[in-house]
């Protein structure tokens, strides 16, 4: 990777001034905070796709994702070779012009299944954010705003709960916070953004909300006081696990370069303006280490991937072939039952008679 390619794309987004709807964009690396915020968003007036993705033992308040999409963008990472995990995912990797056109009509239409005409859309899925560019595209051909929201929080704390969640080690899940962090910024210079400390969400989510509106010039649709209660309610001390363990010191160069971009994005949230010399500093390291190692890496972990969604759709399949079984053995008990009944009222009638 070289600088040039590090560089944010500017493929026309449209600004709110010239559209009248506007996408808010939840970016940034997973198990960072983007619940958290997508809920904050959607009680307060954004609109959450139709199909969201439940909640598990590892999110119990749920994900706020659209699964759809999530899986999605999971195909058009491997198409370019990565994964949602790659340490290598940034920067975009754009396919041959007719491949591309092919999954953007895929998108637009999915897009509009998704959200159909509301007003402020509600796009929560980490994998946008190494995808940024090619959502741009679709965003900007469907005549539709961005607001971007990036929530911060301290990678070491990503990390624990990576591990608990798929068993990686710190220093990959640093890296991966890396890269999509260095996306979410990159990607999204040229628009209104805001970045959103989650410990900040927690322990005072009006003062965020507040940043978050300076930041777009516009206030969130519907942040009424009945919101407010709403909001008090789900961002309940639960939330606050997973804390920072150890150093990143202790992690060597991936620690090193992840430290640099914390130290960057802790500042943008508390309200500072940094200059961007540190991020394409990191930027061009990581580019360094792609040159050395990607092709041994980002083949690898597509790959992992592929062999997941395989299990993914198995099991899909094993659940859909169950439901079937139980739905024809719930119609089998009822029509035994109707048959029972009928017995019994023949079994009368014969009596009467």
């Amino acid at each position: 990777m070289t600088p040039d390619k590090a560089a944010p794309q500017k493929v026309g987004t449209p600004s709110d001034s010239a559209t009248a709807r506007s996408a808010y964009l939840v970016l940034g690396m997973h198990r960072s905070g983007t619940s958290a915020v997508t809920q904050v968003l959607a009680l307060a007036g954004a609109s959450l796709p139709e199909n969201v993705m439940a909640g598990d033992e590892h999110n119990a308040k749920g994900y706020f994702e659209p699964w759809k999409i999530a899986l999605f963008n999971d195909g058009r990472l491997r198409a370019g070779g990565a994964a949602w995990d790659d340490i290598f995912a940034f920067p975009y990797r754009p396919l041959a012009t007719k491949a591309e056109r092919t999954w953007l009509n895929r998108a637009e239409a999915l897009f509009e299944e998704e959200y159909g005409e509301v007003r402020y859309p509600l796009l929560k899925d980490p994998r946008v954010t190494v995808l940024m560019p090619f959502w741009r595209t679709v965003l900007t051909e469907l005549e539709v705003g961005a607001r971007c929201v990036i929530p911060v929080r301290h990678p070491l704390a990503v990390a624990g709960s990576l591990a608990r969640r798929n068993g990686f080690a710190p220093e990959k899940s640093v890296l991966v916070w890396a890269a999509y962090m260095l996306a979410a910024e990159a990607y999204t210079r040229d628009l209104p953004r805001a970045f959103v400390s989650y410990d900040g969400l927690l322990s005072d989510w009006r003062a965020e909300a507040a940043r978050i509106e300076a930041a777009h010039g516009a206030p969130l649709p519907k942040l009424t006081e009945a919101a407010g209660k709403a909001i008090d309610r789900f961002l309940s001390p639960e939330l606050r696990h997973n804390a920072a363990a150890g150093g990143l010191k202790d992690l060597g160069w991936a620690g090193a370069l992840a430290g640099q971009v914390l130290d960057w994005f802790e500042a943008a949230a508390s309200g500072g303006a940094p200059g961007h010399g540190p991020l394409d500093k990191a930027a061009r390291e990581l580019g360094r280490r792609a040159q050395d190692i990607g092709v041994l890496v980002s083949p690898a972990t597509r790959d992992l991937d592929v062999a997941r969604a395989e299990l993914v759709e198995l099991r899909q399949r094993l659940e859909f072939e169950l439901s079937q079984k139980q739905r024809l053995q719930a119609e089998v008990e009822a029509l035994r039952h109707d048959a029972a009944e009928a017995a019994q009222r023949l079994d009368a009638i014969l009596a009467d008679g």
